[in-house]
């Protein structure tokens, strides 16, 4: 539409397409909730206010509109389906744009991945912004399908879909002036740069400011969060389905500070997303906590328009994209009509027909292993040993010092004490490169589980209590293309193939959903009490989150930021 004539259904002189009539609206500018009818035409709100005409009229008296929820940092991959089966699960309750950082495909398939990504998220009903991956691969101490370098992700500045630089993992990198890491922020500067800098104080964290970064999603205390807070950084609170952060920085979020802050799920996966929710979810769960609703919902669409320069989309106002969510009350988030561009999309919790252009989008064969130089045999070479400590709901993890059970001259796991052997195997180049440690805290007694999502290099991980069914659980995933799997000794339990990079599914995200429960009750039958011990295997291998991980390359003391040895002298 001609502005002219956009000015012209503004003024009220002709009709508007579509006119939501008898409702209260969220303002987010001024903080209050006020009875207005919404003026639709050519996608965007032409008008708030009384007495407009249009061609096509809702009723919405007694509800409430507010802006399209807004998913400040999530990674569509975790969700185990490609952005068509994502936007099912999370446009029926309300979000309407996603900013995503495909790390994990661009981990194994490089700028293709990326590029795949794209294509997979074109002629949908979710608007999906990406920030550009910076750390591919995370670190020096792990083995990618990719590496992506300055000049690489640099091609992808001017995408008019990139908003800027993704999560800046390599925070030492960052602060003691690695050239490469600093080539890649200044490639993007003008623009958004994401920060990932767990625990990161003091100097060093003005260090890391000063280069550029402007948020930080990994804040686990209430002390971290306000520091980083005070020098400038955006605060993106998470709610994934491993790291759960709202409770425990909910006294961070003032009537003050509150708009320095956003709401992201980063990684979730399907079954919180369909029973849970996502960023409906934590504005729910924030204002059952006590906040106050308004704030609740600025947080999750206005902080976030505007940290990331979407002036078009965040609130309820002429000229703004028409991306709404109807709800009964501000107590309830429950979505009973989504709006993307004027259209309605979802109505009480499904999302309605699209048009869907045939197109059939292949990404290669991800599983490269070479087993022939593959066992999980741990000579022994001492009793005490460098062990991964789980902590239930975090990806941090502890540095363990533990005495091993030997047998024979070996290290072997004992169920027992709740030490369990751990692998990671390259799966991208055939190197038959891997490592073997020890984990505390999975609690399985018996079995293995293994799978191919281990964030950042998605290399083959598995965890089991005898090293034949970890042996049978890691071929079943290699057999499937990817995926993840159950096994005791010879019999494979449960499997759910990701054929799509070994990190998404091509079926139906329900479909997806009823296999990882599948997955999940046989893993609680082998006994582990985690809620997902799948997501917490996953992040054991990210050797830039503190303090203990584990790659094909070793051992990762991440607050020294170098490879140890097993074994403690």
């Amino acid at each position: 539409m001609e502005l002219a004539e956009f000015i012209k259904v503004a003024r009220g002189d002709e009709p508007a397409d579509l006119l939501l009539k008898g409702g209260q609206i969220v303002n987010v500018f001024s903080g209050e909730v006020h009875a207005a009818d919404v003026a639709i035409a050519d996608g965007r709100i032409v008008g708030v206010g009384k007495d407009y005409a249009a061609k096509e009229t809702i009723d919405v008296t007694g509800q409430v509109i507010a802006p399209g929820f807004i998913d400040a940092h999530v990674h569509i991959e975790s969700s185990m389906v490609p952005p068509p089966e994502f936007a099912r699960a999370v446009v029926p309750r309300g979000t309407t744009t996603v900013i995503v950082d495909p790390h994990e495909i661009g981990n194994v398939l490089g700028l293709d991945g990326i590029r795949y990504m794209f294509d997979a998220a074109k002629y949908n009903p979710l608007s999906m912004y990406v920030m550009v991956p910076s750390c591919v691969p995370a670190s020096d101490m792990e083995t990618s399908g990719a590496t992506l370098r300055s000049y690489d992700i640099e091609s992808l500045r001017d995408n008019p879909w990139v908003l800027g630089l993704a999560e800046m993992m390599n925070y030492p990198g960052t602060v003691y002036g690695d050239q490469e890491v600093l080539a890649k922020i200044k490639a993007f500067n003008g623009k958004v740069i994401d920060g990932h800098a767990p625990g990161l104080s003091g100097r060093l964290l003005n260090a890391y400011t000063a280069a550029g970064i402007g948020s930080d999603h990994e804040c686990t205390t209430v002390e971290e969060a306000r520091e980083k807070l005070r020098l400038g950084l955006t605060i993106f609170i998470r709610e994934a389905t491993t790291a759960h952060n709202l409770e425990a920085l909910f006294p961070l979020i003032t009537p003050v500070n509150a708009r320095r802050i956003c709401w992201c799920t980063d990684d979730r996966q399907p079954s919180d997303l369909l029973d849970l929710g996502g960023i409906d979810y934590l504005i729910q769960r924030s204002i059952e906590l006590g906040l106050d609703p308004i704030t609740a919902i600025r947080i999750g669409t206005i902080n976030p328009a505007e940290y990331f320069g979407l002036h078009d989309r965040g609130a309820i106002a002429p000229g703004r994209r028409a991306d709404l969510v109807i709800v009964d009350n501000l107590r309830e988030m429950q979505a009973r009509l989504v709006l993307r561009s004027g259209l309605v999309v979802a109505r009480d919790g499904e999302l309605l027909p699209y048009d869907k252009p045939m197109r059939d989008i292949r990404v290669r064969s991800s599983m490269n292993v070479d087993w022939d130089k593959i066992n999980f045999r741990v000579e022994a070479q001492g009793r005490k040993a460098n062990v991964i400590g789980v902590i239930p709901d975090q990806i941090v993890t502890e540095h363990l010092i533990e005495y091993l059970t030997l047998e024979h001259g070996e290290a072997v796991q004992d169920p027992g004490l709740d030490l369990l052997k751990i692998a990671v195997i390259e799966r991208h180049a055939h190197t038959g490169g891997h490592t073997v440690g020890f984990v505390k805290g999975i609690g399985l007694r018996q079995g293995a589980i293994a799978s191919s999502i281990a964030h950042d290099h998605h290399n083959l991980i598995v965890i089991g209590a005898d090293d034949f069914s970890m042996m049978t659980a890691a071929h079943a995933v290699s057999n499937t293309h990817g995926g993840m799997c159950v096994a005791y000794k010879r019999d494979v339990i449960a499997q759910l193939p990701l054929p799509i990079a070994g990190l998404m599914s091509d079926q139906p995200i329900e479909q997806v959903r009823a296999g990882m429960d599948d997955l999940l009750r046989a893993a609680h039958q082998l006994g582990t009490t985690l809620h997902d011990p799948f997501m917490t295997m996953s992040f054991l291998a990210l050797a830039v989150i503190p303090e203990l991980k584990i790659t094909d390359q070793g051992l990762v003391d991440v607050v020294k930021f170098q490879k140890i040895p097993l074994f403690v002298e």
